[in-house]
C-alpha cells in the first residue's frame, strides 16, 4: 500500500467542501489509491508549519500539544503593550492585499466597547461625550472604568456558564430545581469581577473542597462538577453511574483542555492521542465522589451535613479517601468490567508522561486528593493546553471567533490557529502575569485590530479573506439573547441592576409556551413583577422550558458544554421582535419615557428623544422625515381603537431595527 505524503493527512481549514475532500482522501488511502492534492487545502506555508502528523507520531506532535514558549516579539512602540497584538497580526499581511478596514468611528466604538465589556448599551450622553473627545487617553480611561464595573463580571460570566452547561434545574421528566445552584453562578460573576487568577479559578472548581484553607466560596465552586443533568429514576442505575462519570470527564476536559476525552471511553480516540486507559485514569479522579443515586442523595451530591458549617451549598466532595477501584470497561460497557485502573493524568503530553504525581495533604479530610492532582497536572508549566484554551476563549469573547475557531476542539480535527505566535504570546502573558485575565481583556480591546471598523476593507482583502482569518476588520455581530433583552430593558428605562445575585428570576411566559405540559401552573411560576426587570444572567434556566425569546436567539443547549454559540439569522427572530409581548411592553415603556422627558414636545422633539434613548444618537434628517410621515399616517387612520398608539409604534420600529440588534 502506498501512503500519501504526510501533509495531505491534515484536515483542511476550508469549510465543508475541504473537509469532505479530506475524508475522501483518507478513504482513498485506505484503499491504496493515489488522491490528487486538495485544491481547497491551506496555503503552502501553513502546510509546512504542520508537516508532522498523527499518522507518524501517534498524535503527540499535534501543534496544540507542543511546549508553550514565548515567541519573538515583533517591533512595538514603547509604552504600548497591546501593540504586540497588532504586530503579530500585521506581520502576516502581504503588501499586495491592500488596506485593512479603518478605525471605527467614535460612536460605533463606544457602543461596541460597552456591549463587549458589560453587555449593555451606552447612554446618549456617554456616547456624545466620547464622540466629542475621542482621545486615546479618554478611551483607555473608559476601558478601565468598564472593566472595573460590576456589570463586567455579569457579562463575562455568561460565556463561562455556557462552557460548563449551567442550568438551575436537573432536566429529565421532573426537572427539579438544583438547590442553591445559583450560588455557583454568583461565584463565577464575582470571580470575574475580582479578577480571580485563572489557576485558582480552575483549581477551585475541580478541588475547592480539598484546599487547606477551604471556604464557602471554594466549596461553591465545586458545583461545577454537579451542573449536568440528573436522572433520579434511571432505567439501569449501575449503567447510569458510568454515564454520569463520562459526563463529568467530558465537562472537565472540554472546559480546561479543549479536548473531548470522553470519546475514549469505548476505544482509543480515533484522531487524538488519547487512549481508553487515559479516559479511565481521568475518570478515576471523580470515582470517589457522589455517583450512586439513593434516598439520602441531595440531587447527586454529598450529605448536606458534610458542609453544614457553610450553610446550604450545592457542592462536591469525595465519599471516601479509599474508594473501590474503577474497573476498565471493555468497549465502555459496564457489563464487561475488566481489571482496575488507577488514577493518573492522561499520557498524551510527552513532557509530563513519566512525571510522578505527588498526593497532597488534605489535613485528615476523607478525600482521595485525585482532583487536586488532576488540577496540578492541568496547571503544570509543561502543560501548554490550559493557557492556550483559556486565552482563546477570551479572544473569542471580543471578536466573536477565536484564534482557534473550534474553541472546544484543540485536537486533530479542530481548526488550526490563525496566528499561532499570537496565541502563544497571549498564553505566556497570562501565565507570567499571575494568571490574571483582566489585563488580557484590556490588551485586546486596546489593540487596533479590535478597534477597526467592520467594513471598509479593500476589494482584494474581501476576496482573499472573506472569513476574516487575518483580522483585517472587526466582525459584525448580532446581540446574543441576553444582551438583546438587557438592551430592551435599558432603553425602556426599566432595567434593574440592583439587587445583584440571588435566586433566579422567572419571567412571564406566554400561554402558548406551556402547551404540552400536563400541569401548566406547576411547570412555570413567574416571579413578582418587581423582579422581572433584572439582568438576563439572573433569569431561571429551566432545562425543560427555556424562554422562547431566548431560544430563538440561539441560547445554547444546557445539557452539553458550549464553547461557541450558534449564530443564526432566521425569520422567527424578526417575528419574535415584532410580536413578542415583552418587546411590546418595552416599546410602550420607551414611548412613555419619551413623553416624560418633555410632555409638551412636538413630533420633531419626540423623534429626537426616541432616537437618543434607543440608539444613543441623534436622528438623521431623512430619518426625521420618515418618522414624521409614520406618525402622521397612523394618526390619519385613527380607526382601530385597539391599534398601537403612533408614538408607541415608532418606538417599536426602532427596537426592531438591525442597528438596535447588532454591534458593528
Amino acid at each position: 500500500m502506498k501512503f500519501l505524503p504526510t501533509p495531505r493527512l491534515r484536515p483542511p481549514d476550508s469549510g465543508l467542501l475541504g473537509r469532505l475532500g479530506w475524508i475522501l482522501g483518507l478513504w482513498g488511502v485506505a484503499l491504496g489509491a493515489e488522491i490528487a492534492p486538495n485544491p481547497l487545502d491551506a496555503e503552502p506555508a501553513v502546510i509546512a508549519a504542520f508537516a508532522t502528523s498523527t499518522a507518524t507520531h501517534g498524535g503527540r506532535d499535534l501543534w496544540s500539544l507542543q511546549p508553550l514558549r514565548r515567541p519573538v516579539l515583533p517591533t512595538v512602540r514603547p509604552g504600548e503593550p497591546w501593540g504586540a497584538i497588532d504586530a503579530f497580526i500585521q506581520q502576516r499581511w502581504p503588501d499586495s492585499a491592500g488596506k485593512p478596514a479603518p478605525a471605527a468611528d467614535p460612536r460605533t466604538l463606544i457602543r461596541r466597547l460597552y456591549f463587549d465589556l458589560t453587555g449593555l448599551p451606552p447612554s446618549y450622553a456617554e456616547s456624545e461625550a466620547f464622540a466629542a473627545r475621542p482621545t486615546p487617553a479618554a478611551y483607555e480611561a473608559m476601558v478601565d472604568r468598564l472593566i472595573a464595573s460590576p456589570e463586567f463580571g455579569e457579562r463575562q460570566a455568561r460565556h463561562w456558564l455556557d462552557v460548563v452547561r449551567y442550568a438551575d434545574t436537573c432536566g429529565y421528566e421532573r426537572d427539579q430545581d438544583k438547590p442553591s445552584v445559583w450560588k455557583y453562578r454568583d461565584w463565577v460573576i464575582q470571580a470575574f469581577n475580582h479578577d480571580l487568577p485563572y489557576d485558582e479559578f480552575l483549581r477551585w472548581q475541580l478541588a475547592g473542597d480539598e484546599l487547606p484553607n477551604r471556604s464557602a466560596a471554594s466549596l461553591i465552586a465545586t458545583g461545577f462538577l454537579r451542573l449536568g443533568t440528573w436522572n433520579d429514576e434511571p432505567n439501569d442505575p449501575e449503567e447510569y453511574k458510568f454515564e454520569r462519570l463520562e459526563e463529568m470527564v467530558h465537562a472537565a476536559s472540554t472546559a480546561f483542555l479543549g479536548l473531548t476525552v470522553k470519546c475514549a471511553r469505548c476505544h482509543d480516540h480515533k484522531f487524538d492521542p488519547i487512549t481508553q486507559v487515559d479516559y479511565h485514569r481521568v475518570a478515576a479522579a471523580f470515582w470517589a465522589g457522589p455517583l450512586d443515586p439513593g434516598p439520602r442523595e441531595w440531587l447527586g451530591g454529598p450529605d448536606p451535613k458534610t458542609f453544614a458549617e457553610f450553610g446550604e451549598i450545592f457542592a462536591w466532595s469525595d465519599r471516601s479517601a479509599a474508594p473501590p477501584p474503577l474497573p476498565f470497561l471493555r468497549k465502555g460497557d459496564p457489563k464487561q468490567p475488566g481489571p482496575p485502573v488507577n488514577f493518573g493524568p492522561p499520557t498524551f503530553l510527552a513532557a509530563l508522561r513519566d512525571r510522578p504525581v505527588a498526593a497532597p495533604r488534605t489535613e485528615g479530610r476523607p478525600t482521595t486528593t485525585r482532583r487536586t492532582q488532576l488540577a496540578d497536572w492541568l496547571l503544570d508549566p509543561q502543560n501548554p493546553l490550559t493557557a492556550r484554551v483559556w486565552v482563546n476563549r477570551l479572544w473569542q469573547g471580543h471578536f466573536g471567533t477565536g484564534l482557534v475557531r473550534s474553541p472546544d476542539n484543540f485536537g486533530f480535527t479542530g481548526d488550526r490557529p490563525t496566528h499561532p505566535e499570537l496565541l502563544d504570546w497571549l498564553a505566556v502573558e497570562l501565565r507570567d502575569g499571575g494568571w490574571k485575565s483582566k489585563r488580557l481583556h484590556k490588551l485586546i480591546v486596546m489593540s487596533q485590530a479590535w478597534q477597526r471598523a467592520s467594513e471598509g476593507v479593500s476589494e482584494t482583502w474581501s476576496v482573499a479573506d472573506p472569513d476574516n482569518r487575518r483580522w483585517v476588520r472587526q466582525n459584525r455581530r448580532r446581540l446574543e439573547a441576553e444582551a438583546l433583552r438587557d438592551a430592551l430593558l435599558t432603553v425602556s428605562g426599566r432595567l434593574k441592576l440592583e439587587p445583584r445575585g440571588g435566586p433566579p428570576v422567572a419571567p412571564v411566559l406566554a400561554a402558548e409556551a406551556l402547551e404540552g405540559f400536563s400541569q401548566k401552573g406547576a411547570a412555570w411560576k413567574a416571579s413578582p413583577p418587581a423582579e422581572q426587570s433584572r439582568r438576563s444572567v439572573y433569569l431561571l434556566a429551566k432545562r425543560s422550558l427555556l424562554p422562547p425569546l431566548a431560544t430563538v436567539f440561539d441560547f445554547p443547549d444546557t445539557t452539553l458544554p458550549c464553547g461557541r454559540r450558534d449564530v443564526t439569522t432566521v425569520a422567527p427572530q424578526a417575528l419574535a421582535l415584532m410580536n413578542n409581548a415583552f418587546v411590546h411592553e418595552q416599546s410602550r415603556a420607551l414611548a412613555q419615557r419619551v413623553v416624560d422627558v418633555e410632555p409638551s414636545a412636538g413630533d420633531r422633539e419626540q423623534i429626537q428623544h426616541a432616537w437618543r434613548f434607543a440608539l444613543a444618537r441623534d436622528p438623521r434628517p431623512e430619518e426625521i422625515a420618515s418618522a414624521t410621515r409614520h406618525l402622521a399616517g397612523l394618526r390619519a387612520q385613527n380607526a382601530d381603537p385597539d391599534a398601537m398608539p403612533p408614538l408607541v409604534s415608532l418606538c417599536h420600529v426602532l427596537l426592531n431595527l438591525n442597528e438596535f440588534a447588532h454591534v458593528d
